[in-house]
């Protein structure tokens, strides 16, 4: 497992990606223009913002009424009252909610900002319109790397980015939310180090690793690369997805 060497390719020109578009499609014409050709051992990390843009996640706060609750969250964190309505929507729980943060442990248990909700880089949408994380980012996954195999007749590894905080920790990595075709959590645990002992903890974050690796060229800001191909890395055992990746509430160690 590994590589002595990893290469990623960002992917330029895709241009803004809209409400329907057929997110392979572009995907493929940026692979082709970049002039690579995917193979079975390489990995394709698209960043959800797009995915989310072609499934149509784009909502219009005209159309939001914030309810109680929203409003109550809304005066504790200096945020619009629409927009929390909306996180709580797509949230099972509020974490932490003070002046300006608010935490929420996601519907698919994502503890992250303002559950995913973006408002950056939304192209010609209106200032009012936000964007929502993928519905099923896992199953998104799996829909891009079929439709690569029929293209290109070999499945790419799809990883599905976003950018999270980390307690503890400033600024922002990239981690996998989606993912297809590779072992998203990697598990250590039996196997021997070095000196022959035995790991007992050892459980490898690879999808987040690769997240992260991707968007060292994919960038944060205005840098319109929203995919990259990571290639030279090579994994075994058995793909997990992105979900594996969650750690249940009841083991939350900070609760």
């Amino acid at each position: 497992m590994g590589a002595r060497s990893v290469e990623i390719h960002p992917l330029v020109g895709i241009g803004e990606v809209r409400p329907g578009d057929i997110l392979e499609d572009l995907l493929v014409a940026a692979l082709d223009e970049a002039g690579l050709t995917v193979t079975g051992h390489d990995i394709l990390v698209v960043t959800s913002k797009i995915v989310s843009k072609a499934e149509g996640r784009l909502v219009d706060l005209v159309t939001v009424r914030p309810g109680d609750e929203a409003r109550r969250l809304a005066d504790i964190t200096r945020k619009d009252a629409r927009l929390v309505e909306m996180v709580l929507g797509e949230s099972d729980s509020v974490v932490r909610a003070v002046p300006h943060v608010l935490i929420t442990r996601h519907r698919l248990g994502l503890v992250m900002a303002n559950a995913g909700i973006d408002q950056s880089n939304l192209g010609n949408a209106m200032a009012d319109q936000v964007l929502l994380l993928p519905l099923d980012p896992d199953q998104s996954a799996d829909r891009l790397r079929t439709a690569m195999a029929k293209h290109f007749g070999v499945a790419p590894a799809i990883v599905i980015s976003d950018s999270f905080g980390r307690p503890w920790r400033h600024g922002v990595v990239n981690v996998a939310i989606g993912a297809s075709g590779l072992p998203a959590l990697l598990d250590k645990r039996g196997e021997p180090d070095r000196d022959g002992r035995t790991l007992e903890v050892t459980q490898i974050a690879l999808g987040d690793m690769i997240a992260t690796a991707a968007g060292l060229v994919c960038g944060e800001g205005d840098e319109g690369i929203p995919a990259a191909l990571v290639r030279g890395y090579r994994w075994s055992g058995q793909s997990f997805p992105a979900t594996a990746l969650v750690r249940p509430a009841e083991q939350d160690l900070f609760r």
